[in-house]
């Protein structure tokens, strides 16, 4: 990710999110699937997501700025390196697939953040990716705990940075309270994928509830 700024609250980050929801592995594993190749998981932190691709059987690689996240993560035996989301330590063309969750929330530029993905993917890799629904996750929608109807405030139309402060930031101990987030509209988080001349194959609101509180994707390069 493209700031450390996890590192003060890696301890508490660890136990505040201890594993993937339902709905996140379920879409993880379906969207990637099995594979044998290089598989990058960008923004890793603990390293929830690269252990999944390593039992798919990927050969995981997890790369996260934060340098207090990685070290739970390499307790689990995986191979994680530091290393910003903006500029990649990697080879272009050198993996054969990526997974990113929930970064589009932190990274200060995602649409940079997918450009590097797609420079170290090789021709027809997939990158599949599962954050917040921009529509209901964001400074303008009071969601906690994604329970319940939304209550909507004005400020999705602007991409942009917010803390605390934002009427949607509305559990106090969550993770929002303690660091600050970006949100993007529909529009700039799709058009990231098409900067990047991505072609989009799957595109999921995950879970049954009236007002979905996640997007999963698979694109390719």
């Amino acid at each position: 990710m493209g700031e450390a700024r996890y590192d003060g609250i890696a301890e508490w980050y660890d136990g505040w999110r201890p594993e993937l929801t339902t709905d996140e592995l379920a879409a993880l594993m379906r969207l990637l699937g099995t594979g044998d190749g290089r598989c990058l998981d960008v923004g890793c932190g603990t390293g929830l997501a690269t252990t999944v691709a390593a039992e798919l059987g990927w050969s995981a690689v997890g790369v996260d700025v934060s340098a207090e996240l990685l070290p739970v993560a390499r307790k689990h035996g995986l191979d994680v390196v530091e290393g910003s989301a903006h500029a990649l330590p990697f080879e272009g063309e050198s993996f054969d697939a990526a997974i990113s969750v929930w970064t589009h929330t932190d990274v200060g530029d995602f649409r940079a953040a997918v450009a590097e993905v797609t420079r170290v993917l090789r021709p027809g890799a997939p990158f599949v990716y599962i954050g917040g629904h921009p529509c209901f996750v964001g400074p303008h929608s009071a969601f906690v705990h994604a329970q319940g109807t939304p209550a909507f405030h004005p400020g999705y139309r602007p991409s942009r940075r917010y803390d605390g402060s934002a009427p949607g930031v509305g559990d106090p101990e969550g993770l929002r309270a303690r660091i600050d987030s970006r949100h993007l509209t529909l529009a700039d988080f799709i058009t990231a994928f098409a900067a990047a001349g991505l072609r989009i194959d799957r595109f999921e609101e995950l879970s049954e509830r009236d007002y979905p509180y996640l997007v999963a994707l698979r694109a390719r390069r």
